[in-house]
C-alpha cells in the first residue's frame, strides 16, 4: 500500500490555529496598553474591527465572492457573539491581570462547547472528559476567588466568566461557517458583523473616539493588523479542517503566552497560585478534547 505524502486533516487544520493562537497572546497585551492610553473598552473592539476591515475585504476580493447563504449567516452570528465577548473581555481587564481574565475566558469557553456538544451533537464523553470539564471549573474559580490568584475584588474575574459564554457561541457559530464558506469569508462577515455591533453601542454610550496616547493608537493598530486579521486568518484556515474539541484545546495555547507576554510587556507578577489555577484550566481543555469517545455523523442544523 503506498501512503499519501499529504499531511493528515488534524495537522493541515492544527498548526495554522496554534500560530494563530500565538498571535493572540499579544491582543491582552495591546488591550491593556489601550486602556492605559484612554481609549475605553468599547472604542477598542470598534477600531479593531474598522482597521482590520479594510485588509480582510481585499483578502476576500481575491476569492473572487463575499460567500453569502448559510455560511454568511453564521459568520454574522459568530461576529456578534465574539463583540459581545471582546466587550465583556475588555472590562474585564479594568478590574483584573490580562493573564486571569484570559485564562478564564479561553478555559471555561471549552467546557461550555463541550456541554453544549453533549446535549446537542449527541457527543459522549469518557470519563476523563468530563474530568476535564470539572478541572476548567475548577481553575476558574481558584481565579475569581483564591487570594494570591485574584486580583482586586473579582469583578474582573465575574466578568470574564461572562466573556466566556459569548465566547463559545463564537467558536461554535465559526465553526459552522467554515463548513460552508472560506476562511476569508467567515473573517469578513465576523468583522463586519462586530464592528457594526461597536459602532450602536459606541453610539448609545458616547465614549470619546480621540484624545488617546500615541502608545494607544500604536496598539489600537497593532490589535487590527497582528491579532484581528493575521491570527485570526490563521485561525479560521485551520479550523476548516479539524474538530471543534481539538480547535479549542488548540485555542488555548493563547493562555500559555499571555502570562508570560503580560509579565514581560506590561510588568505585571506570574503569581504561583494564578500559574496554578491557569495550568489546571490549560489540563482541563486537554482532558476534554482527547476525552470524546464519539460524535454524531450529522449535526443538527440549527
Amino acid at each position: 500500500m503506498i501512503e499519501s505524502s499529504a499531511p493528515p486533516q488534524s495537522s493541515r487544520g492544527l498548526l495554522p490555529v496554534l500560530f494563530g493562537a500565538s498571535l493572540l497572546g499579544f491582543a491582552a497585551v495591546f488591550v491593556k496598553w489601550g486602556l492605559l492610553g484612554g481609549a475605553s473598552p468599547l472604542t477598542i473592539g470598534l477600531y479593531r474591527m474598522l482597521f482590520a476591515l479594510p485588509g480582510v475585504y481585499w483578502l476576500v476580493r481575491r476569492d473572487g465572492r463575499l460567500g453569502l447563504g448559510k455560511g454568511a449567516a453564521w459568520g454574522l452570528l459568530a461576529g456578534v457573539a465574539f463583540a459581545t465577548d471582546l466587550s465583556l473581555w475588555h472590562r474585564s481587564m479594568q478590574h483584573t491581570s490580562a493573564a486571569n481574565s484570559t485564562f478564564i475566558v479561553c478555559g471555561l469557553a471549552p467546557v461550555w462547547v463541550a456541554l453544549f456538544s453533549v446535549a446537542v451533537y449527541q457527543t459522549r464523553y469518557r470519563w476523563t472528559g468530563w474530568l476535564g470539564q470539572a478541572l476548567g471549573v475548577s481553575g476558574a474559580l481558584v481565579l475569581a476567588l483564591a487570594r494570591g490568584a485574584r486580583v482586586g475584588t473579582g469583578r474582573g474575574e465575574v466578568l470574564a466568566v461572562l466573556a466566556s459564554f459569548c465566547y463559545a457561541v463564537f467558536s461554535l457559530a465559526i465553526s459552522r461557517s467554515r463548513q460552508r464558506i472560506s476562511a476569508r469569508q467567515a473573517l469578513f462577515w465576523m468583522s463586519v458583523a462586530s464592528l457594526l455591533c461597536f459602532v450602536v453601542l459606541e453610539a448609545l454610550e458616547g465614549q470619546p473616539l480621540t484624545g488617546y496616547s500615541p502608545l494607544a493608537w500604536i496598539s489600537l493598530v497593532a490589535l487590527a493588523l497582528v491579532v484581528q486579521l493575521l491570527a485570526w486568518l490563521m485561525i479560521n484556515s485551520g479550523l476548516g479542517h479539524i474538530n471543534i474539541a481539538l480547535g479549542t484545546l488548540a485555542l488555548g495555547f493563547q493562555q500559555v503566552v499571555t502570562p508570560f507576554l503580560a509579565a514581560w510587556f506590561l510588568g505585571e507578577p506570574l503569581r504561583p497560585l494564578g500559574l496554578f489555577g491557569g495550568l489546571v484550566i490549560v489540563v482541563g481543555i486537554y482532558l476534554v478534547a482527547t476525552g470524546e469517545r464519539s460524535v454524531q455523523a450529522l449535526s443538527p442544523q440549527i
